[in-house]
């Protein structure tokens, strides 16, 4: 397979011809590692030049590498910007894209990591087959080599293994209202895999479920529901009694706001709250024994 034929070149780009990567899985978060970011361009300026293609028929650009400092730089009113601008394939740009976010990104949502690691690997599979085995004679066998393949070289790329990659993956399948549960570590990456295979209809049952009773799935509870889905058995019934059983490390807990705490021992630090509270309740609780003995006589 002939490899796209790249070329390089530098310059200065008016801001408003750069374009947004439309199917990039990542968004731009106004989070620590961007105020760090925004600060270090305030004050020192574009330390490193955006990556961009042009557009095939345009004079405009699509962003490769660098949507939060191209925003960063917008909102200090940049009008031209320093640039690289690299003649990439589709698929290069993408592949670009995706590792230099994986690279430099030091907090990337599951759902962020499984689209990408889903849209690299099949850009790397649409860029070639191996060439070290014998040609095989099934178109089938062949798309499984080529797959594997890929999956591998994407393993030793980004040092997740092969099944992590697989899990990663896997989440792209769950509808959104799980998958920003997964996001908001309300559902494990386990749990949430084995959710994945089940049908639309019965991941909205399990959400439903959810946003009436806060209740989510252990890892054992989400095979179960795997496996009668697969068996054709799996209905709000039976999710209402696997969710209804206690997870063996559940444990009631009673919330308690700090605030409140404040205003009753102002000296008491966050470590000996607890037994700040402990103490107080045992003492509440002897004083009303000796009002009951009292009141009893």
């Amino acid at each position: 397979m002939k490899m796209f034929e790249t070329k390089v070149t530098m310059d200065n780009v008016k801001l408003k011809l750069i374009k947004p990567m439309t199917n990039s899985p990542f968004t731009v978060k106004d989070d620590e590692d961007m105020q760090k970011l925004r600060e270090s361009i305030s004050q020192f300026g574009l330390l490193s030049p955006i990556v961009i293609r042009q557009l095939p028929d345009t004079n405009e650009y699509e962003i490769v590498c660098g949507n939060r400092r191209l925003q960063i730089l917008n909102e200090l009113g940049y009008e031209t910007v320093p640039v690289i601008i690299n003649n990439l394939s589709d698929d290069e740009a993408l592949v670009a894209m995706i590792d230099s976010n994986l690279c430099h990104r030091e907090h990337i949502l599951p759902s962020e990591k499984g689209i990408a690691y889903k849209l690299k690997l099949d850009a790397m599979k649409r860029q070639g087959y191996r060439t070290d085995l014998d040609e095989p004679t099934s178109a089938t066998v062949l798309q499984k080599l080529k797959g594997e393949t890929s999956i591998q070289k994407l393993s030793e790329q980004s040092g997740d293994s092969r099944e992590t990659i697989r899990h990663y993956i896997r989440l792209t399948y769950l509808i959104s209202e799980l998958l920003n549960l997964v996001d908001e570590n309300r559902i494990a990456m386990r749990p949430a895999v084995e959710l994945s295979y089940l049908t639309t209809e019965e991941q909205q049952m399990v959400y439903a479920m959810y946003d009436s009773d806060e209740v989510t799935p252990s890892y054992s509870q989400a095979k179960r529901m795997r496996k009668l889905s697969e068996e054709g058995e799996l209905n709000q019934d039976k999710l209402f009694e696997i969710l209804s059983v206690p997870k063996p490390n559940q444990k009631p807990m009673l919330k308690l706001s700090v605030e409140r705490l404040r205003s009753i021992a102002p000296k008491v630090n966050e470590a000996e709250l607890e037994n700040f509270v402990i103490k107080a309740c045992d003492y509440y609780y002897r004083h009303l024994m000796k009002v009951r003995g009292r009141d009893s006589r």
